[in-house]
């Protein structure tokens, strides 16, 4: 029997190539911004578990990072899940209109070919 790579996960070229459109899709300016929202999501999280009054602040710092999107959640029942699921909407509509601008802002001004 021969050995085929049929799995394209272990791939490393389908891996970069995937990293690749991302990068393309929403630009370095929208990776930095989802890598800065899951660092602040993170440090909420910590700091909230870390803190037993439960009157610690920091999840408003990622839901004020992820405004005006994540606000919607916040009608939905307090727990944590809630609370990652808002955060997580939030950066995804941000980003993709971070992405919609950088597409916008590479693509330039091109001459009209109509004239």
């Amino acid at each position: 029997m021969t050995s085929t790579d049929s799995d394209s996960d272990s791939d490393p070229n389908s891996v970069r190539y995937d990293l690749r459109r991302l990068r393309d899709h929403i630009g370095v300016v929208g990776l930095a911004y989802l890598v800065v929202c899951v660092v602040l999501l993170v440090w909420a999280l910590m700091v909230t578990a870390g803190d037993s009054s439960g009157e610690s602040m920091a999840g408003v710092i990622p839901l004020l990072a992820t405004a005006p999107a994540s606000l919607v959640f916040l009608v939905l029942p307090d727990n944590n899940v809630m609370f990652i699921s808002a955060v997580a909407f939030g950066a995804e509509v941000n980003v993709e209109i971070i992405g919609w601008c950088t597409r916008a802002l590479r693509r330039g001004r091109r001459p009209d070919s109509a004239s």
